[in-house]
């Protein structure tokens, strides 16, 4: 299975703050010495064009020249540096390069899963940032592969339908506003609902859950998620937003997940999409555990459950 990483631009964060961006160099370690068989690839960039498929031109300029202004760059809670700006096309340029890996559209066919070893950023909109997400991965890379698609696929009677399956804690209220009376994407959000953001957009499908929610009502409430979102869509393309941040032990989650029960999230997940045969590709989103190797922990899970379904479709 193949993931992509970013792993070497390190945003230069002042001391103490909240943002774990060690997490990602510890995972890719780890899945370096655990899992051999994910196959790491340094993540592509993403360039202006394919920015501008979900980011307004003057908000993808303010990030690359740094003419953000202050108050913006606090919404993002990142403050402007050329690593960040860096960072957040590579960000894009992995779950843009797992989408296509995964949707058979890269060179040597379908892949059928493929993942970005962070992404995720699903706060962001077309014109702004918010929540430590500058650009928005999931959008760009659903309009992207639809232009690919469509391309390749030039008889289709319709585009190719994504479905966003979003369980990050937060809701993905930067997603939901971009697709925003997009018919052929589907937005689904299983989140907090007390949690950040506190003003929310209105996503396809949103399953908001009481803070403290364990394992058996959070697995129940994704099952009834899945059933609606088959009842209303055909997707040909599934970007599964994995957060770790709905586990127990997370500092900004609220909810109260176990490892295991946030295996069997992923598991349900996985086997969803290859019941259909519809091609996955991953990425991290949230994680902000009290113990930084918790969150390393979840995101191993998930890339052990993600594997072993990469290697049915590879059978």
């Amino acid at each position: 299975m193949q993931a992509f990483y970013a792993t070497h631009f390190v945003l230069p964060l002042p001391p103490g703050h909240r943002f774990p961006m060690a997490k990602y160099q510890l995972l890719h370690d780890r899945l370096a010495h655990e899992l051999p068989a994910v196959r790491m690839d340094q993540a592509p960039i993403a360039n202006d064009g394919e920015l501008a498929l979900a980011h307004t031109p003057a908000y993808i300029e303010a990030i690359t020249q740094g003419t953000l202004a202050a108050p913006a760059q606090r919404e993002i809670g990142f403050p402007w540096s050329p690593q960040m700006a860096e960072r957040a096309r590579r960000s894009v340029g992995a779950t843009v390069a797992a989408a296509r890996l995964a949707l058979g559209l890269a060179a040597g066919g379908v892949a059928g899963i493929a993942a970005n070893l962070a992404g995720g950023t699903h706060h962001a909109y077309a014109d702004k940032g918010a929540g430590f997400c500058v650009f928005n991965d999931a959008a760009v890379a659903a309009k992207l592969m639809q232009a690919e698609w469509a391309r390749q696929h030039r008889q289709a009677r319709r585009p190719l339908q994504v479905a966003v399956i979003d369980l990050d804690v937060h809701q993905g209220n930067g997603t939901a506003s971009i697709f925003a009376g997009d018919d052929s994407v589907f937005t689904l959000s299983l989140h907090g609902q007390k949690n950040f953001p506190f003003r929310k957009e209105a996503s396809d499908l949103d399953v908001e859950l009481p803070d403290g929610c364990l394992d058996a009502p959070y697995l129940q409430a994704l099952e009834l998620a899945l059933d609606e979102l088959e009842r209303r869509f055909e997707p040909g393309l599934i970007l599964f937003l994995a957060g770790a941040d709905p586990f127990e032990g997370d500092r900004l989650g609220r909810l109260s997940l176990s490892y295991d029960g946030l295996e069997a999230r992923d598991r349900r997940v996985f086997d969803w999409a290859w019941q259909r045969r519809i091609p996955l590709a991953l990425a991290m989103a949230g994680g902000y555990g009290v113990n930084i190797d918790d969150t390393v922990q979840v995101q191993m899970n998930t890339y052990r459950v993600a594997l072993e379904y990469w290697r049915r479709w590879h059978l």
